[in-house]
């Protein structure tokens, strides 16, 4: 492909005539008693949103190839290069759609109580008052395509379905990377499986004759749950998980709500195989908040000779007890939704590896060769670009090349170290649970929770500090229970309650040990103390010699610690008085950190669970007791 056959014109101010929607699969011959419910559901939104027609996705690669040429021809996706990046697109979204939007998140629980202190919530009825007049002929001059998807593998014991319904080619194409689409899945909804109702709109109609916009939205958008029901409706936003509602939505808030009902945990973590030089394999699911080290972690390249990691998934598990006591954990996803700036060879090259082809970029810069670039792919910025919003870009402009939140989707089959049996339907059992936050002080490099119950305390206290300029003052701390504040839906306090109950249900011997890690402890000059990335295969094979019983730990008043000789330091130089830091507990700075953890549990009221308020009484007794 020449250099001028890639466009470079400003995507936000890109006007392209409509062109006829295609006429690709017809909707599938499926019968079966819930087929009438579904239709009924369909026939109903189609009412409201008026489309010009209705389409019932398939999920065959010639639909999925059909959908993206339509894209390209309406100049929605750019093409890459195929030399460089085969298979894959560019999208530019308009600049102010760019990320998931939490104050225009709701849940809208019939009590406020359920929806609790970290949640927006909203009463039903007043928000379908709000949203029905939005949705009215919301869909006009567009399609509206009947999107039937699977989290996880289609009738796997752990797995659940759902439909959406879009207007949106973007969001079908995305969906079909990060689900399972198809007949299959209609066909289980045909035979009597629950589903989950999504309903997506851009909030864009299109009058006969008017010209539609590369990137269509509205400048008023909503992301509703509706727990009470499970359903989820979106309005007014075409981007990542505003739009994709397999993903935070449904595989998350409502996902919690039903692991609630049944029995399960819906969590916001990553998914590993680790395989240690004799061939054992452990498996470890680990929360993190955003700019944690989390998708850095799934794609693990071990320093140490002779372990490996294979990944299960980046970013959302879901753990089921399981008859023989153990905590079964399956990725509900079909691909990785990652953020594309800070992602580079030095940093996480498997991730690199993953991206050479079949992939859609959304909001990173251009080349003028075709390919793709954004801050942190390579040491160096190419001389000249185009920016995410299509204009001329050098590395004196003084402005980003690619949007900080920009994105790529992607197959996890492409991912080079991807486990054989990711998407096997029954899981994986669960050997280690952690936990981690962004803590320049106090929280040492890894500490073990006693019992299920501290561990439960740990995820409940899980925060980073909120700036550089507060890193190394306790006090100032952006609090991330578990990594679900943004993503839990109901009430917080229930959700510490239910992962309690959740440990009941576990064998005391086969139950995950849980852990604490915090890989960005820094020293009193500001250095971090820990070199990270590859390094932290470090911390992990002293968390499986204490699964294993082959070390032996600290008892402090925090939890359980190393001992400095147990860790393998072999072929890295960190200095002693590092290492000391490292694991340094200052009694005085714990004492104020549990006076603003009792600040944080008073926000729950008496919902909170006691078996909390008692660990947190316990921390303190022990810091002011111990020498």
């Amino acid at each position: 492909m020449a250099i001028a056959d890639i466009p470079t014109t400003p995507r936000a101010t890109v006007r392209v005539a409509r062109q006829p929607a295609p006429r690709f699969g017809a909707r599938p011959q499926v019968s079966g008693p819930g087929m009438a419910a579904l239709t009924a559901w369909v026939d109903e939104i189609a009412a409201l949103t008026r489309p010009d027609r209705v389409h019932w996705v398939d999920g065959s690669r010639a639909e999925n190839d059909a959908l993206l040429r339509e894209q390209v021809a309406e100049g929605k996706l750019l093409k890459l290069n195929p030399e460089w990046r085969p298979g894959s697109y560019l999208a530019r979204s308009h600049p102010g759609d760019v990320a998931r939007l939490e104050s225009r998140t709701y849940i809208a629980s019939e009590r406020e109580d359920d929806a609790g202190p970290t949640n927006n919530w909203i009463a039903p009825d007043e928000i379908r008052a709000t949203l029905t007049p939005l949705f009215e002929g919301s869909m006009r001059g567009r399609t509206m395509y009947v999107v039937p998807f699977s989290m996880g593998a289609v009738g796997g014991p752990l797995s659940h379905i759902g439909v959406q319904v879009t207007d949106s080619a973007y969001a079908v194409t995305s969906i079909g990377v990060m689900t399972r689409v198809g007949t299959e899945v209609l066909q289980r909804i045909a035979d009597g499986d629950d589903w989950v109702k999504t309903v997506h709109s851009v909030g864009a109609p299109l009058a006969p004759g008017q010209a539609d916009t590369a990137w269509p939205c509205n400048d008023e958008k909503y992301i509703v749950h509706f727990p009470d029901t499970l359903e989820v409706w979106s309005f007014g936003s075409g981007y990542g998980g505003n739009a994709i509602l397999a993903k935070k939505c449904f595989a998350l808030r409502i996902a919690s709500v039903i692991g609630r009902n049944e029995g399960w945990l819906a969590e916001h973590m990553l998914l590993i195989r680790v395989i240690d030089p004799a061939g054992r394999a452990y498996h470890v699911a680990a929360a993190f908040p955003s700019a944690c080290g989390k998708t850095n972690l799934a794609m693990l390249r071990p320093t140490i000779p002779g372990w490996r990691v294979e990944t299960l998934g980046d970013d959302i598990a879901w753990l089921r007890p399981g008859e023989d006591g153990r905590l079964w954990a399956i990725n509900p996803e079909a691909g990785f939704f990652g953020v594309a700036p800070g992602t580079g060879e030095s940093t996480n090259v498997t991730a690199v590896e993953t991206l050479w082809g079949n992939t859609i970029f959304t909001n990173v810069a251009l080349r003028p060769d075709g390919d793709v670039w954004w801050e942190g792919l390579t040491d160096e910025a190419p001389p000249h670009l185009t920016d995410w919003e299509g204009n001329p870009w050098t590395p004196d402009s003084g402005r980003p090349a690619a949007h900080p939140n920009s994105r790529f989707t992607v197959s996890a089959a492409q991912c080079p170290q991807i486990a054989a049996d990711w998407d096997a339907p029954e899981g994986v059992p669960l050997d280690a649970i952690l936990f981690g936050g962004r803590r320049a002080t106090n929280v040492p490099l890894v500490v073990e929770a006693t019992d299920w119950t501290h561990g439960v305390f740990l995820g409940s206290t899980i925060s980073s500090e909120k700036t550089a300029a507060a890193e190394g003052t306790v006090g100032e701390l952006r609090r991330d229970p578990f990594a679900m504040l943004p993503f839990c839906g109901y009430n917080m306090a229930d959700y510490f309650g239910h992962w309690l109950k959740i440990g009941h249900e576990l064998r005391f011997d086969r139950a995950p040990r849980i852990f604490q890690v915090n890989w960005f402890r820094k020293g009193a000059d500001g250095r971090f103390l820990w070199p990270g990335f590859g390094e932290n295969s470090r911390v992990i094979d002293w968390i499986i010699r204490r699964i294993d019983g082959e070390v032996p730990a600290v008892d402090t008043p925090i939890g359980r610690l190393p001992r400095i000789d147990d860790l393998d330091l072999d072929g890295i130089e960190v200095p002693e008085a590092d290492l000391d830091e490292l694991f340094a507990i200052d009694r005085d700075s714990w004492l104020a950190e549990a006076d603003l953890t009792e600040e944080f549990y008073a926000s729950f009221g008496a919902r909170l669970p006691a078996a909390l308020h008692a660990e947190l009484a316990s921390l303190r007794y022990r810091l002011k007791t111990t020498a």
